[in-house]
């Protein structure tokens, strides 16, 4: 499994499977967020497979989802509320390629007042780009 960190709390990573929660788990994660739609690809693993192995290892489970279409304010709020729920617990989100789970993470960190250089340097440091929504982090963070 490809697990970044993101910072001292969040991993992204691409599309996980059932037996990659143990990884996650030895590693001190906590939660596991899936913002991957179900049947976005065939041959996808089964959402609800990965949630069964994660309530098995003792791990949260949520899932998010995001489509190519973009991110929604319920999204955002959805991903903010369950890193909070965390506790500053560690947390694992995974997508197909890592990158949208990066994105609705950034796009929480900035509509909870983060700076968006420091949101956009931490990404890039994980091999993320924040650009596509880039615009939309410094309006939430303006909003603050």
């Amino acid at each position: 499994m490809n697990i970044r960190q993101i910072n001292s709390t969040v991993y992204a990573a691409p599309q996980i499977v059932p037996e990659d929660v143990a990884e996650a788990k030895a590693i001190g994660v906590k939660l596991i967020i899936n913002n991957r739609p179900e049947g976005e690809e065939i041959g996808q693993p089964d959402g609800a497979e990965i949630e069964a192995a994660a309530k098995a290892a003792g791990l949260h489970y949520i899932a998010i989802p995001v489509t190519h279409a973009g991110f929604s304010t319920p999204q955002v709020d959805a991903m903010r509320a369950a890193l909070d729920e965390n506790e500053g617990g560690k947390t694992l989100a995974f997508c197909r390629s890592g990158t949208r789970s990066t994105l609705l993470w950034a796009l929480a960190e900035a509509k909870d007042g983060k700076d968006p250089d420091d949101i956009a340097e931490a990404a890039a440091a994980a091999g993320y780009d924040v650009a596509p929504v880039r615009m939309l982090l410094d309006a939430f963070a303006k909003a603050n």
